[in-house]
């Protein structure tokens, strides 16, 4: 009681000390197995405790298979997002756990398997932009938009790494401006840290809530969340209900036919129209007008092209 009492104050000041029922009831513990100990702990001369076997050590205790069985669960999710970690480190101790868990165990297949595209480009920005982003300092980045026939070299401060649909996206504001934009990081060609004293702290709402009314990361401090109404047919509507387009939606009507007429409140972008697309001639737009439109010609467009190659054929 001594010795704890004494290890106590020195590692956690604490100078209560500790009751015999206390000592009694931690020796029981790493007697069971509730902790993976199973300590030979045993009573000599009916006031001595020791080990049965001298070489026992709990430092030294096998991990339980029970405690192998989930870390090489979790080490299957870690091998996944390797390719995106924001650590370098990461992959070496990904590693390591890897080979001390297979010495232990038989090797077995994986039975969790994460989205992933080793082939993405802009990955190696991930570390310096999330230093830049803890450590509060400016960048100046060399940049070239899909869009930009020349690149442009910038001064921005950032403030949050963001991914989409497996791309990862900086959030950010250009010196000298007012309003927030974003880089897609594999355009980004090139990146030098500035002085920290300059760096300006971003004011407005926090990040959870800017990007709550949005599918993606297009959007302006100004953009609002809109009403889209959206009908789905009947093969099409369980996955939708089961796997909302947004955390906003809502269900509108049931259709006596199974299909169903749901709402959205999202900004209007690029992201929310590729989204509705995708459901190709299982959608319609009921409305806003405006998208409705935009939704329509992006169709009659893409049915042009396919008519005009059907035509080239013949």
């Amino acid at each position: 009681m001594e010795k704890v009492a004494n290890g106590l104050y020195e590692l956690e000041g604490i100078n209560s000390g500790v009751s015999k029922r206390t000592i009694q009831g931690d020796i029981q513990l790493m007697r069971s197995n509730k902790l993976g100990y199973e300590a030979p702990i045993v009573v000599t001369d009916k006031k001595y405790y020791t080990y049965s076997d001298p070489e026992y050590s709990i430092s030294n205790s096998p991990i339980s298979s029970t405690d192998m069985d989930k870390m090489k669960e979790a080490l299957d999710v870690l091998k996944q997002l390797s390719g995106f970690s924001i650590f370098n480190e990461m992959n070496e101790m990904i590693v390591k756990l890897d080979n001390k868990i297979l010495s232990s165990q038989d090797n077995k297949e994986g039975i969790v398997q994460m989205e992933g595209n080793s082939l993405l480009k802009g990955l190696e920005w991930l570390t310096p932009l999330y230093k830049a982003i803890k450590n509060e300092i400016p960048l100046l980045i060399r940049y070239k938009s899909f869009r930009s026939l020349s690149e442009n070299t910038e001064i921005y401060f950032p403030y949050l790494l963001k991914e989409y649909r497996n791309r990862w996206f900086l959030i950010c504001k250009k010196k000298k401006s007012q309003g927030l934009t974003n880089l897609a990081l594999d355009r980004i060609l090139e990146i030098d840290e500035m002085s920290k004293s300059n760096f300006e702290a971003y004011d407005g709402v926090n990040f959870e809530r800017y990007f709550a009314d949005t599918i993606g990361v297009s959007k302006t401090e100004r953009d609002r969340g809109n009403k889209i109404i959206l009908k789905f047919e009947a093969n099409t509507a369980p996955y939708i209900e089961t796997k909302p387009l947004h955390h906003s939606q809502q269900l509108v009507k049931r259709e006596v036919d199974g299909s169903i007429v749901i709402r959205i409140d999202v900004v209007h972008n690029l992201e929310l129209e590729r989204e509705i697309l995708g459901f190709a001639d299982c959608v319609e737009v009921i409305s806003p007008r405006i998208l409705r439109s935009r939704i329509k010609k992006r169709i009659a467009k893409n049915l042009a092209q396919y008519s005009e190659l059907e035509s080239n054929k013949n």
